[in-house]
């Protein structure tokens, strides 16, 4: 048993902020994670870092929170932000009262805007539409959720705070009225902390519920109803920057309305349709050629460029009792803190709901305010002021990398994942090969991410970007697994193989058409037939199907028989 002042659950952007501001106040903090970090809303967004022009009409309470967030996360988090700004574009069909609408509103809410002619937009990005009318220029930014979370948590950790991954909580213990703890399950890993069976009980002065789109499952363990509303959107990644500018249509809500340029790709979004549980939903093909479709008449090459991979993410939106609102595109993208002593009669517990990643700083300082006047502490937030691991010293993005033996662009790539932690990390003794080629991920970020992650690719992937290029992981996935050797033995790095393998996999399921069906099938021949993967009878039983998405025609250009465009492996799968 562990007992721990104050216990997170979630180790998403609002999780890991919470845990960080809470051990930054000298609190003992134990954060718990059911997959990696990133594993649930935040590691399935489309990389906003929002100016608060989305909600300039629609809800300015929101936008104005979002302008203000926007400023502190360019400071305190420089190495995951892009400064790329935005543009509000308005196409012939859009309304002109609307575009008035979006200026007035950001107006109000003291976002810097700027009216752009359609020839000044098209200079700044060539590949918009030839009839658009005009565009509002704002400062919306990209940002990389996953490197924001894990500095979070690193953050938290030299504090003193214990991050678990991989920890599902199966229960929240209630004694006497009062939440005291949850129960833990690790399951067989021998690394994890626990009774020898792969549980644990952790015992705690007071719970946070940050688990975002689950905060519901959270709360239905302890007795208390939480109304979060899930609603899944599609995010489609493309295989380059068409753009690399924030690009947003100006119009009232509505799918498939941003283009958002981040690392050495775009992500298209998205759809808003409201789902019963989080993890059990259909993905769809309507949503991914609706998103590549409707966006293509902002930037029409988009019609042509080749889809890498689809995703989908399910939003946290929060419902307050009464409200009684029936689509989820109108509910609220604001923060509520649920005081369940107050609202339940439960002491002992806390949870936050709704919000969005750009505003997540802020909600774990209300958190933390809250939880430290339920213990009696009177330490301050000074989150907005501490600048995460790696973002204390913004100079070294422009520093000269070729002490290290890197060259351009995999100096620039490295120093703009690593930040301020560059020269400690790429100071190596010997070579420092390039691992990752689509990602310029050398040798050195991979070994600093094992130190770290330990023998889970997938989390080293989170933390490097290492097989997230245009390949997929076709040509670095066996380089990423070789380099577990020695610290790990031979089943360990091929059972990591194959999980991260099935996780490239997963979402090129909805993108098989053209160049990228090629792309799939030369994926399969370098890792399932090189690798006997595709004869392996342990494999066999319990494989992906390779055809699972395949409901019809999947080329684009309407060629080809339907099914035709899923592998004909006779379904033994991605492995």
């Amino acid at each position: 048993m562990d007992v721990t002042e104050v216990l997170v659950v979630g180790g998403g952007s609002t999780g890991c902020g919470i845990a960080r501001d809470l051990s930054m106040r000298g609190i003992d903090v134990t954060l718990v994670e059911k997959g990696n970090l990133t594993h649930g809303t935040t590691g399935r967004m489309h990389g906003l870092l929002h100016s608060g022009g989305r909600y300039a009409v629609s809800d300015r309470a929101s936008a104005t929170e979002c302008i203000e967030e926007n400023h502190v996360l360019r400071d305190i988090a420089a190495h995951c932000v892009e400064e790329t700004g935005g543009l509000f574009v308005k196409r012939p069909e859009d309304t002109e009262e609307y575009f008035q609408e979006k200026l007035e509103g950001l107006e109000a809410c003291d976002i810097p805007a700027e009216v752009l002619s359609a020839e000044e937009a098209r200079e700044r990005e060539p590949y918009l539409a030839a009839d658009i009318d005009r565009a509002i220029a704002v400062p919306d930014a990209a940002i990389d959720p996953f490197r924001l979370c894990v500095a979070n948590a690193a953050a938290a950790e030299s504090h003193g705070a214990r991050v678990a991954t991989h920890a599902e909580v199966t229960d929240v213990l209630v004694e006497s009225g009062e939440v005291v703890g949850v129960e833990l399950d690790h399951g067989t890993d021998p690394e994890k902390r626990g009774d020898g069976t792969g549980t644990e009980r952790i015992e705690a002065d007071h719970v946070v519920n940050a688990t975002g789109a689950w905060a519901g499952q959270l709360g239905a363990m302890a007795g208390v109803d939480v109304e979060v509303r899930p609603s899944k959107g599609v995010m489609t990644v493309m295989n380059s920057r068409q753009v690399d500018t924030v690009i947003n249509r100006c119009r009232p809500k509505g799918d498939a309305d941003i283009v958002v340029p981040h690392e050495t790709a775009c992500i298209l979004g998205t759809t808003d349709e409201e789902v019963a549980d989080p993890e059990d939903y259909p993905e769809e093909r309507w949503e991914v050629d609706l998103v590549v479709d409707e966006l293509a008449k902002l930037v029409p090459v988009l019609a042509e460029a080749r889809t890498l991979r689809s995703f989908w993410g399910v939003r946290p939106l929060y419902e307050p009792p009464g409200s009684g609102t029936e689509d989820p595109t109108d509910v609220t993208r604001d923060f509520f803190l649920l005081d369940h002593a107050d609202r339940d009669g439960l002491p002992g517990m806390t949870s936050i709901v709704g919000g969005k990643l750009t505003t997540y700083r802020l909600m774990a300082e209300r958190v933390a305010d809250h939880v430290c006047g339920k213990l009696g502490v009177s330490a301050t937030c000074r989150t907005a002021e501490t600048p995460l691991p790696g973002s204390e010293d913004a100079s070294v993005l422009e520093s000269n990398m070729r002490a290290f033996g890197l060259r351009s662009p995999v100096a620039r790539r490295s120093a703009q994942r690593l930040g301020s932690r560059t020269e400690a990390v790429l100071d190596v003794d010997g070579p420092n090969p390039v691992v990752c080629d689509c990602e310029a991920v050398t040798r050195a970020e991979l070994r600093d991410a094992i130190d770290d992650a330990g023998s889970d690719l997938d989390a080293v992937r989170i933390r490097t970007r290492a097989s997230m290029g245009n390949c997929q992981g076709a040509f670095c996935c066996h380089r990423m697994a070789a380099e577990l050797y020695p610290d790990f033995d031979a089943g360990t790095a091929r059972e990591s193989l194959d999980e991260l393998y099935q996780e490239r996999w997963k979402g090129q399921r909805h993108a098989l058409w053209g160049d990228q069906l090629s792309q799939a099938m030369l994926n399969r021949m370098l890792h399932a037939t090189t690798m006997n993967r595709d004869a392996d009878p342990a494999i066999l039983e319990d494989s992906v199907d390779f055809g699972a998405f395949d409901d019809g025609d999947r080329s684009r250009d309407g060629s080809g028989p339907p099914g035709e465009s899923a592998a004909t492996d006779g379904g033994t799968g991605w492995r």
